[in-house]
């Protein structure tokens, strides 16, 4: 189980574990909590007060400081798994969605050809339409692409990189995604 940091304003910062999370509450970072209570801690009884101490950890935090960093501008590591996720595990040439283990990460403009391996020249492909495609474009293959590439933004990232997202932060980073995400539905 993991919990969605933020920076006081809402920009997601990073997936923590518990144990992660706790060191911003005993250190005095987390300015706001949201989603609900999904563990809690018990330590030792205070000297002074005679109360035992108790950190209730939510599923998302919001802490001090913010980030430098537009997160507009935040370009996000491309991996297949996180492609696969993008794209729906729908292969762009066919329209068939595939297991994982069938899918490859296919170069629209290939990599012999002078591409580049980057978001926007990347698209889910079945084995057997990517090997029909073979080193040419779309157009020099004849397979039109079914749809078209694009850029993750960071919501959609921490969507994309964490595979147990609970329901409170699923709904928090649905609500940021942009109207032309694949992630929508």
């Amino acid at each position: 189980m993991r919990v969605l940091k933020l920076t006081a304003h809402g920009v997601p910062q990073a997936w923590l574990t518990l144990q992660e999370a706790v060191l911003h509450y005993a250190a005095g970072d987390v300015r706001w909590v949201a989603g609900g209570r999904i563990a809690t801690f018990r330590g030792g009884v205070n000297a002074r007060t005679g109360q035992l101490s108790c950190v209730e950890v939510h599923s998302i935090i919001g802490t001090r400081g913010h980030s430098h960093v537009n997160p507009f501008d935040v370009v996000p590591s491309l991996t297949n798994a996180k492609l696969f996720a993008r794209d729906r595990q729908v292969c762009a040439y066919c329209g068939l969605r595939f297991d994982e283990s069938e899918l490859t990460r296919e170069h629209i403009v290939p990599l012999a050809q002078g591409g580049r391996d980057h978001w926007m020249n990347v698209v889910t492909a079945c084995r057997a339409c990517n090997h029909r495609k073979g080193n040419r474009t779309p157009e020099q293959a004849r397979m039109p692409l079914l749809y078209a590439p694009y850029v993750p933004s960071l919501w959609e990232d921490f969507i994309l990189r964490n595979r147990r997202i609970l329901a409170d932060q699923m709904e928090f980073l649905m609500a940021h995604l942009p109207r032309h995400s694949r992630l929508h539905a």
